[in-house]
């Protein structure tokens, strides 16, 4: 791909179609070469030296799978032959920029990026090198030309360009068969002769599936297992371009079919990537191995599982590739085919015995992994081959994976096929969480997925499983309809926050700018009176605290727990303290407010009806209101609108003030 590799734009991504040309069309040279340099700058990094489009880096993770290289149609050649992508040594020109690097944009514009010494960008055009005849010769077809020339000096033919291009590469290269039999006739020897990128004529042929000249190079014999930088032999190429003919030719030729490219990769490889089973034929009837693994232990099995190649999944199955083979990562087949959706691919390995219970290295299933990705549909076709005692073993349920992922669909298909919605994360999972969250009911909360959350907790999900309460979670975001349904479904209103012990109710301590929903937590049975219970009294208080991080709460050496007078006293809260003691005291009969409570109400004056509110004693309808609610119980009050009781005493009951002054 080394022609192919420079996209219109410069860039050594994908390579584009002639059709796209026409979107650059109105552009003149110099717009085309800036927006080319701004695409390229981009890729700079990633496609160093790489002129194949073949990832070089060799990163540790083997989910990073070698892409498809794209396929040129009509791409119009550029003056010059590109070689890929370039990086000459560092130079300065006369204003002390250094040269980035140089790139070749669709049209055949050469340009070279500089990089002043404010870090901006510029480019010049690169100064066109000076063409030698016999290469000219070459460009234009005139064998007549290349013969002379070549006759007449023998040395022109080794002369190389600044890419290591001797005139027998730019024939091949060009379609030239004609000029490259004239070549050969005069200096056979350099039928094999390597550019900088170790590219052999016949691969620059292969890659340009000029099939008349690789013919004529392999007739006079030209080593068909000379590969490039990228360990990529004609073969290779031939089956990245799915050029048939062009493999027939080179394997004819007895072409070696089991070597492989710099990340391990062969022929077989290539040919299953493009699910071409007529390669796949031709390559183990010469002598391809069926499942020759690359550096990660990817095998042509698993590359068609990954890539969905189904045609050529059940080729090599036939052909007795192993589908419960693993990767470097412990990844199976099925696997990678349940995470990238591709069902076909599932069923036909599970029609051929694939084990859904082999785990990769991370200890997740084929489940695990379809359900993270919300393939509700191959969730389905898992949920039968799939062991719950090794789910279990896991320590993570699917359902996690689903809530966490906010995978509504594969959630419900998961609830219907009866995996348990309140199992727990493994300790050491749970521990990779902060809040060490451990049920699927957590996740949906965290998210503010309310139907999920609706979905788990309708299927029976306790919602007091967890060391941090959901419904602490939900009074953080401030979420009444999160919290209701959690309410509704029994969790805990009096939960304690177990990273800031307290004397009175946690979701107390989160939910003091929410009113509307601290009053919905009272009216559900928080405790209202342990606010007021300060062991202080109207004596002196210790001084405030603020506020610990769990970290260093850990590390204090202090056990008290925080009292609700000290927690109003905290800078972002204290503002908001005469609205919250006005709430509470609606919840409780005679208390006598502490000397630092006081102090708050004694700070603004419009919270004076506040202070002269809580002087006992209260009124006797508001102590009758308290004793009526304490002996119904919380359950009842949660259904009172539905209790055959007069509006009136419904609104008097319901502690809600502006109801009440209209009876």
């Amino acid at each position: 791909m080394a022609a192919s590799s420079v996209s219109t734009l410069g860039s050594t991504g994908s390579v584009q179609g002639f059709e796209d040309y026409s979107i650059y069309s109105n552009l003149s040279d110099d717009e085309l070469i800036q927006l080319a340099i701004e695409r390229s700058l981009a890729d700079a990094h990633a496609a160093t030296g790489n002129s194949t489009g073949t990832p070089t880096s060799q990163s540790p993770n083997p989910a990073l799978r070698r892409p498809i290289p794209p396929h040129p149609q009509n791409v119009p050649p550029s003056a010059n032959p590109p070689s890929g992508t370039s990086y000459p040594p560092q130079c300065k020109d006369t204003d002390g920029a250094t040269r980035s690097y140089s790139f070749v944009t669709g049209y055949g514009k050469r340009c070279v990026a500089w990089r002043r010494r404010d870090g901006t960008l510029y480019v010049t055009p690169e100064p066109e090198e000076d063409v030698d005849p016999i290469v000219e010769a070459i460009r234009n077809a005139d064998v007549k030309t290349v013969r002379d020339l070549a006759r007449s000096s023998a040395k022109s033919l080794k002369v190389e360009n600044k890419d290591g291009w001797i005139p027998l590469h730019e024939a091949a290269y060009y379609d030239q068969a004609e000029c490259v039999k004239v070549l050969l006739e005069a200096q056979p020897a350099l039928i094999d002769k390597r550019t900088l990128n170790e590219q052999t004529a016949l691969l620059l042929a292969v890659d340009r599936e000029s099939l008349a000249c690789v013919q004529c190079l392999l007739e006079r014999g030209a080593d068909p297992e000379i590969a490039n930088k990228n360990k990529e032999t004609p073969l290779y190429k031939a089956c990245e371009r799915e050029n048939v003919e062009i493999m027939a030719l080179i394997l004819k030729f007895g072409a070696a079919v089991n070597q492989r490219c710099i990340q391990g990769w062969t022929a077989l490889h290539e040919a299953v990537c493009r699910n071409n089973v007529e390669m796949c034929k031709m390559l183990m009837q010469a002598g391809a191995k069926v499942s020759p693994p690359d550096m990660y232990g990817i095998t042509p099995l698993f590359v068609a599982a990954q890539t969905g190649r189904v045609e050529a999944l059940y080729f090599l199955i036939e052909n007795g590739a192993d589908v419960n083979s693993q990767a470097a990562d412990g990844a199976t087949a099925l696997y990678e085919a349940s995470k990238n959706g591709h069902q076909d691919a599932v069923e036909l390995l599970l029609s051929h015995h694939a084990d859904a219970n082999k785990p990769c290295k991370t200890g997740l299933l084929p489940i695990h992994i379809a359900a993270q990705r919300g393939e509700d549909e191959i969730v389905s076709m898992l949920m039968p081959a799939t062991s719950r005692a090794q789910v279990r073993h896991s320590g993570i349920s699917p359902l996690h994976l689903a809530a966490e992922g906010n995978k509504d669909d594969a959630l419900e298909v998961l609830i219907k096929g009866g995996f348990d919605v309140n199992t727990k994360l493994s300790h050491n999972r749970s521990a990779m969480y902060e809040d060490h969250r451990s049920t699927a009911l957590y996740f949906t909360v965290a998210n503010n997925n309310i139907d999920a959350a609706a979905m788990l907790l309708e299927a029976g999900a306790d919602p007091n499983l967890d060391t941090f309460s959901p419904l602490l979670v939900a009074v953080r975001q401030g979420c009444l309809s999160t919290a209701a349904l959690l309410v509704e479904h029994g969790a805990d209103v009096n939960v304690a926050i177990p990273t800031h012990p307290a004397s009175f109710p946690g979701a107390v301590m989160l939910c003091t700018r929410y009113l509307h929903l601290l009053k919905y937590l009272l009216d559900s049975g928080c405790d209202a009176l342990a606010c007021f219970q300060c062991p202080y009294g109207s004596g002196p208080h210790p001084p405030i605290q603020p506020p610990q991080s769990r970290h260093t709460r850990a590390h204090s050496h202090t056990k008290e727990p925080t009292q609700f007078c000290e927690m109003l006293s905290w800078p972002s809260v204290s503002s908001w303290a005469g609205p919250v003691i006005d709430l509470l005291l609606d919840y409780v009969g005679n208390v006598k407010l502490c000397a630092r409570l006081t102090e708050h109400l004694d700070s603004y004056d419009e919270w004076a009806v506040i202070k002269e509110k809580s002087m006992p004693p209260r009124p006797l309808m508001h102590l009758c209101r308290q004793v009526i609610r304490k002996q119904m119980g919380v359950q009842r009050l949660k259904r009172l609108d539905n209790l055959p009781l007069p509006g009136k005493l419904i609104n008097y009951l319901s502690n809600d003030r502006s109801k009440e002054c209209l009876c």
